[in-house]
């Protein structure tokens, strides 16, 4: 009887990994989406068909209520072909109880911003929030209530079920799931920012390692998100640079499908900025993307 259960268990786990469709992607975190010729040239090179791109960010106002912060205008347009996911960062603080109201507002005020820039057909949001064991309760029951409004929020002509998905980060891998349609694995930002002279706290193996074996097990589909950014940061005086070497991305993104080949269907590299795409040869983001 265990064996039966184990089997079909396994076969339930893969059934629900099959929803997420194959394909490239890119975060964009600027706060004006203008794009250059360098930029355009990668999303064709790499057939990106997927941006998540940030619309805003909510922090907590001196009052205690959640606000939008910096805002995106949209100078540009992104090709046709390119689905655009709306991504709002939430800081954790905001979670740490109920505001009433607060879902409904934040997918109203995306839905404001998709009509005045004339960006149509989006059927996807994705929430960013770094929420730990005090907040998960209060983020997720915000997840149900965003869910909520936002299948309600617009009628959405051959576009198919409207979606919600969050960041996951290697930590909340321990945590039962949020109730979103799929996660993003965040897989960079770590280690400890303080102890940048050890190791590189945008990505190291070392950090990653503790978690691959939670990979298999978590019951939510996920996307991969790979880092490309560097960090210049000053730290008592003296001038600071992170930057993640090729191998050490590769090396990490063949642990993780080791361990959890659905893993390659789905790729995103953080951020899309010309600076970011020439760090990178050629061949290193053809492996990044590789399926």
């Amino acid at each position: 009887m265990m064996l039966v259960l184990l089997v079909v268990t396994g076969c339930e786990r893969q059934k629900t990994r099959a929803m997420l469709e194959e394909g490239n992607a890119v975060y964009y975190w600027r706060t004006d989406l203008r794009l250059d010729s360098t930029e355009r040239a990668f999303l064709q090179q790499y057939h990106i068909n997927k941006v998540y791109c940030r619309y805003f960010d909510v922090v907590m106002s001196e009052s205690g209520e959640p606000k939008p912060n910096a805002t995106i205008t949209f100078s540009d347009t992104l090709p046709d072909s390119i689905e655009i996911i709306p991504t709002v960062y939430i800081t954790e603080d905001c979670m740490h109880q109920k505001h009433e109201g607060f879902a409904e507002k934040l997918v109203k005020r995306i839905l404001q911003m998709n009509e005045t820039n004339n960006i149509h057909n989006v059927r996807e949001i994705q929430i960013d929030c770094d929420y730990t064991s005090k907040s998960r309760k209060t983020y997720y029951d915000f997840l149900k209530e965003v869910s909520a409004s936002w299948n309600l929020g617009q009628p959405r002509k051959n576009l198919g079920q409207p979606r919600i998905s969050t960041t996951i980060r290697l930590h909340q891998l321990s945590m039962e799931a949020p109730p979103v349609d799929y996660g993003a694995l965040m897989i960079y930002n770590t280690g400890d920012p303080n102890k940048w002279e050890e190791r590189n706290p945008i990505l190291d193996y070392r950090d990653v390692y503790p978690y691959l074996n939670r990979l298999d097990k978590y019951p939510l589909p996920l996307a991969a998100a790979y880092p490309v950014f560097h960090w210049v940061r000053d730290i008592y005086g003296v001038r600071v640079e992170h930057t993640v070497e090729a191998e050490e991305i590769l090396k990490v993104k063949q642990a993780m499908e080791k361990e959890r080949k659905d893993l390659s269907r789905s790729i995103i590299t953080y951020h899309l900025d010309e600076e970011n795409i020439n760090r990178y040869k050629p061949e290193t983001y053809e492996e990044i993307y590789h399926h």
